[in-house]
This record gives structure tokens, sequence and C-alpha cells, in this order.
């Protein structure tokens, strides 16, 4: 009894105090280690009280982004190494690699298995009765988790078994939610299903179209979340100019307009990812990463003639 009393006190009030704390921080290295230490702890109590279902859904979103942030830094190292020509230590990162998006792919996936055993099974076209904003975030984030797990897996070269379909059930179930209070968040992920998945757009829609629409959405509420779904269906594309024009447009739109108080971790986990696609070509390119404090610039930029004054009649 004294256990399950302990379980319900500590998902209440992680539901309601740690996760909005969490939101309101912009340390992801914070929030990183508090989701791979405490998950063990917290998802324990499932053995003596309820699931804790949605608890679960944000703690294996949050540390499937610490393996894949892990695969994205071997995989600068893996091209750091190509550029020094350097084919063992080369092939040793991309090993390691494929490793860390695994564990990002099975984290991921367990998040959106919990997602579907509170929310029910999405994309059949009813949508669930949300209690609150939280409610519906946690919602958004099990829709993410569905969608990264398939990425992840792509980027690890195994299978670990998550549905070939889960883009489309994805871009099916953000239906559920706002656009507009979501950040234009929704539309991205349906017009990055779009992007990806062959057949998949509408007849007269256009996905990149979708993306700029849910961009200047995102700038605006200081959650610029479509900017990473931009970039990677841009990557996926291979249009190297429009990655560049996205990294570009997210470092002025900082300048511009402070993240949102009550989201700032979603804006500064998005901005982490387009810091690792902008320093991804930085070292294809030159064999380091993105200068410090020069995010939204590029090594081919043409440099700004400088006016220079004359000091011949001086001499």
């Amino acid at each position: 009894m004294m256990y399950k009393t302990t379980g319900d006190v500590m998902q209440g009030f992680s539901r309601e105090h740690t996760i909005p704390y969490l939101m309101e921080s912009g340390d992801l290295a914070m929030g990183c280690a508090m989701s791979e230490a405490t998950a063990p702890l917290l998802m324990s109590f499932g053995r003596v009280t309820d699931e804790p279902d949605q608890l679960a859904v944000m703690l294996y979103l949050s540390a499937g982004g610490c393996a894949e942030d892990q695969g994205r830094e071997y995989e600068l190292a893996a091209l750091a190494a190509m550029y020094e020509r350097k084919g063992n230590a080369a092939e040793d990162a991309m090993i390691r690699q494929k490793r860390a998006y695994t564990l990002a792919s099975k984290r991921y996936f367990k998040a959106w298995q919990h997602h579907n055993t509170y929310y029910g099974e999405p994309g059949t076209g009813e949508c669930p009765d949300f209690d609150d904003d939280l409610d519906e975030f946690i919602y958004l984030a099990g829709l993410l988790s569905g969608l990264q797990a398939l990425n992840a897996e792509i980027q690890s070269t195994s299978s670990i078994g998550v549905p070939k379909n889960i883009g489309s059930i994805v871009a099916r179930a953000s239906s559920c939610l706002e656009n507009d209070k979501w950040w234009g968040a929704p539309m991205a992920l349906k017009a990055t299903v779009w992007a990806m998945i062959p057949g998949a757009q509408p007849e007269g829609e256009d996905a990149f179209e979708r993306l700029a629409i849910a961009d200047r959405k995102g700038e605006e509420a200081g959650v610029r979340l479509s900017h990473v779904f931009h970039a990677i269906s841009a990557t996926n594309k291979g249009d190297e100019a429009m990655v560049k024009s996205v990294v570009r447009r997210h470092a002025e739109s900082l300048k511009e307009q402070p993240a949102n108080e009550e989201w700032a971790f979603v804006d500064a986990m998005a901005t982490n990812i387009i810091v690792s696609i902008s320093d991804r070509l930085w070292v294809e390119n030159t064999g380091h990463r993105t200068p410090l404090g020069q995010l939204g610039t590029f090594w081919d930029d043409q440099q700004k003639e400088v006016e220079t004054m004359s000091l011949d009649g001086l001499l």
C-alpha cells in the first residue's frame, strides 16, 4: 500500500510540476540526464500502481533524444575523419553512430507504444478528449516519438520492428491538434511525411509550401520546431541550398524573437538540432564544426566588401 501511494504521488507530481518546470528550462543536458537517470525509477512504479504511460512518453522521448544526440556526435567524428582521410577512424565512428541510433530507435519506439496505450490507436479518425494543454502536448510528443523511431531505425541500418506505416499514421493523427495553438508543428509533421513518403502528398498540396507556413508560425510563437522538420525534409530531398536557407532563417529568428518562456525547452531542442545540421555541412566541407557564434553563416559565403582608407597621402 505504501509503495502504491508513493507511486501515485510521484506520477502526479511529475506530471503537474516536473514536466512543466522542465519545459520552461532551456538546459537540454540537464533534461537528458534527468530522463536517463530517473526513467527506471519512475517506470518501476508501474509494478505497484497504474502504468505511468503519459510520463513514459516524455521520459523515453527525451532519453531517445540523448542517444540520437550521441549518434550525431559520432557522425561528425566520422565526417571529420573522412575529411582527413583516416579510413579506420571513420569506419569506427560510423559503427558507433549506428549503435547509438539503434538505441535511440528503441527508446523512441517505447515512447510511441506508451502513447498508444494511453491515448488509443492514433490515426483512426477518432481524436482523444484532452484534459488540458499538457495532455495535448504529450500527445504531440508521442507523435513525434513515432516519427523519430522510424527515422532513427533507418539511420541505424538495422531493424527493431518499427512499423513502416508509422509515418502515415502520424500524419493522420496530427489533425487532432490545433495547428495555430502548437506553433505550426502539427502541419509541419504532416508535411514532413508528405515529403518523405512517395505518393503520400495529397493532390494540390505542396509539402514545402506548408513547411514554410509552419516556419512562420513557429517563429512568431518563439517555438521553432517546424524549422527542424523543414531542414530534415530538405536534407532528404538533397537540396543543400534549402537546408542552408532554413538554418539561416533559424539563426535570424533567434535574434528577432526570444524563446517562448513556457516552452523554452522545445525551442532549445530545435536549436540544438539545427546546429547539428549546420555542423554536418561545415564538417563535410571544412573538417570542423560551425564556428562559435556564427550559426547561419557558411564557409562559402561571399565576404562583404570592407571600405578602406588610403594612407598614401598621409605618409
